[in-house]
């Protein structure tokens, strides 16, 4: 069978589809994505097959996301992000999905849920499709007690798929949801084309080098996600005060130009090879960027969260909720609170304890061989 990996230009939505795709390889499928090149090559295997879309498209709306990732909270960053971001992309993602389409005539779409222009490429096709949910808000309905806002939500969506010839259905696949999450943070009742199956972390490759001879233990992991670095100088530097000369070590992800003098205790680098480094530290400070919180849990380790936009404030309440996490606003917090705050994820058992739950959970979920499982039977039962 061939499979079609169709994904946005942000690296914690590409991140997942390498290891699924390598799981449906090694079952004999072929595999390819179509994105844009400037982002999504470089976090491809070697050799991988991508469908190129236009890069100025790319560099274009990366930096409307870079711009007002700044200054946008609540409704207004949820306006944004549709509005000017994913449908935009919708519309100029549509010509080089159906293109890619015609060239590789995929037996299945896999289609990031926030590329909605890849399940109107499946549907006008008549092409069996799965949403790929990679974040754990991204399954429930956000505007279930908003109305108003559901309206707006599927009016915009509405147009999108007026403009491609088809009725209205929504923006998700009515044939499989797969989400990266699993039911201990997402305990509510899902219909049943949803399949949680946990983190898709396994066989990805991570190129970036790292000086893992100078790691010491007990070590904490900062990063607060790629989007958001350049809004989160102010974070950093909370950050450099609330842990210098602290009995432990520090690995900051981070521009170098944010954080021009660096603790002692600090290792200050723009990307590090994060599954790898992950199983060599006690706990992780981050923003509640749903890949990395999952793949920290997945390694059963505590978390500070400090949640800026998005569906950050969501993943944070999850974790928190499934006693894994302790919650500090990222705007607001001082440097004694964000102390007592690692203090607490390195000393807490319970914490430490729930995180080990939640890594159960995702270690019985299945990931990226469940998603395969999932994908191969699709194309019978869609």
């Amino acid at each position: 069978m061939k499979f079609l990996f169709v994904v946005p230009p942000l690296t914690g939505h590409i991140n997942p589809t390498i290891s699924v795709a390598r799981a449906l390889e090694a079952r004999g499928h072929t595999v390819a994505w179509v994105g844009h090149p400037g982002k999504v090559r470089p976090l491809l295997p070697a050799g991988a097959t991508l469908f190129a879309l236009p890069e100025t498209v790319e560099a274009d709306h990366a930096a409307r996301v870079q711009n007002a990732a700044a200054t946008t909270r609540g409704a207004a960053a949820l306006k944004f992000l549709w509005e000017d971001f994913l449908v935009p992309l919708a519309r100029s993602m549509y010509p080089g999905i159906a293109t890619a389409v015609t060239e590789f005539a995929p037996d299945v779409m896999c289609v990031d849920q926030q590329t909605v222009a890849g399940g109107l490429v499946a549907r006008a096709r008549n092409i069996p499709w799965a949403t790929l949910a990679t974040t754990s808000a991204g399954i429930s309905d956000p505007f279930a007690a908003l109305p108003h806002v559901k309206r707006w939500f599927e009016d915009l969506i509405g147009e999108l798929e007026s403009a491609a010839g088809l009725p209205r259905q929504g923006e998700l696949s009515p044939h499989l949801v797969l989400a990266f999450t699993t039911s201990a943070l997402v305990p509510d009742a899902l219909p049943a084309h949803y399949q949680l199956v946990g983190p898709s972390i396994a066989d990805r490759p991570e190129p970036t080098p790292f000086p893992f001879e100078q790691l010491a233990r007990p070590a904490i992991l900062v990063s607060m996600g790629t989007v958001n670095a350049e809004a989160s100088g102010r974070f950093y530097a909370v950050a450099c005060e609330a842990l210098a000369d602290q009995p432990y070590q520090v690995i900051l992800v981070a521009p170098p130009a944010l954080v021009p003098n660096p603790p002692s205790n600090f290792i200050l680098r723009t990307y590090v090879p994060q599954l790898a480094l992950l199983a060599r530290v006690d706990a992780v400070v981050c923003h509640g960027g749903h890949n990395t919180t999952c793949e920290a849990l997945a390694h059963g380790l505590p978390l500070v969260i400090a949640p800026i936009k998005d569906d950050q404030p969501i993943v944070a309440d999850q974790v928190v909720a499934a006693g894994a996490a302790v919650r500090i606003k990222f705007g607001r917090v001082r440097a004694p609170e964000l102390r007592d705050a690692v203090a607490r994820v390195l000393s807490d058992p319970l914490l430490r304890a729930g995180a080990a739950r939640v890594r159960a959970s995702f270690a019985s979920a299945g990931g990226a061989a469940r998603a395969a499982d999932l994908l191969e039977n699709l194309e019978a039962t869609a």
